[in-house]
């Protein structure tokens, strides 16, 4: 009698340590498990960090980090990436080799460049080559205004300005644009999602009062990433993530964690890890 064996939605963080615990790879194990899935880490940097702030980035040798991802995908292998800090053109390359030579599937770029706090987390010189080698490789971005600015090189005035830089991001090389519209003033926030096939879904939600933000982008593109290892298509797990994000932001907001920017609460209504059939079953 052959016993019939499941596994779980398999999701690598690849991206940089919060020690505040509300960012980077902390809030991305956080999400993948509030979700149902399984989640595993290769961390590009640690940082010394707070609510207030970051004091401190010490990089992981690019050998290292390729390290972590063998061990990881050729032991447990892998059903979405998630990429977050990648602050040094080297470690940019390892990743898009890692990509390419495993096949990873559903990568979920998260073009981190500055922390909530407004402490710059990316060299200059590491952009040009993130857009290069993850853009083409990743199904989609979600870049904040203020990535989005920095990738274009202007600002982007307001609501009606999405879809323009939107469409020049996708002229950048990437699949597929969540454009998130949270720094534009007023009581809706409005995100957009742009795809290279010309599909457009615009997403709102009424904007909630807090100053615990800290970890959103984190958290929005996490969740998208297991959300897409759980099967979903992509406009779904857009939906589906930024459901998770708003409602993570209304259950945190009445909390204080530290003096400055705390998380969002995870945890508020956590999902039983899924099981999914394994390869054969």
């Amino acid at each position: 009698m052959t016993t019939a064996f499941s596994r779980y939605a398999r999701v690598l963080s690849i991206a940089g340590s919060d020690s505040g615990g509300g960012a980077g790879i902390q809030a991305d194990l956080k999400t993948f498990s509030a979700l149902g899935c399984y989640g595993m880490t290769a961390i590009t940097a640690l940082t010394a960090q707070n609510t207030l702030g970051v004091s401190g980035i010490h990089g992981v040798p690019p050998a290292f980090l390729k390290a972590q991802i063998q061990s990881v995908v050729e032991d447990i292998g892998v059903d979405a990436v998630k990429l977050g800090m990648l602050h040094a053109p080297e470690i940019v390359e390892v990743v898009a080799w890692a990509i390419d030579h495993y096949k990873l599937p559903n990568v979920v770029l998260d073009p981190v460049m500055v922390a909530t706090s407004g402490d710059r987390l990316i060299a200059q010189e590491t952009v040009a080559v993130l857009v290069r080698e993850l853009f083409p490789r990743s199904v989609v971005v979600t870049p904040n205004l203020d990535e989005a600015a920095l990738l274009i090189g202007h600002g982007i005035a307001g609501v009606e300005a999405l879809d323009d830089a939107a469409s020049e991001l996708l002229a950048l090389g990437a699949r597929a644009v969540l454009l998130k519209g949270g720094h534009l003033p007023g009581e809706d926030v409005v995100d957009l999602l742009a795809e290279a096939d010309g599909e457009r879904l615009r997403l709102s939600s009424t904007r909630i009062r807090s100053r615990n933000l800290h970890g959103t982008g984190c958290t929005l593109s996490s969740a998208i990433a297991a959300h897409l290892a759980l099967g979903y298509a992509l406009p779904e797990a857009v939906e589906r993530a930024r459901g998770y994000v708003v409602a993570a932001m209304a259950a945190g907001a009445d909390i204080q964690i530290g003096a400055g920017h705390g998380p969002l609460n995870h945890g508020f209504a956590p999902v039983p890890s899924v099981r999914l059939p394994a390869p054969g079953a």
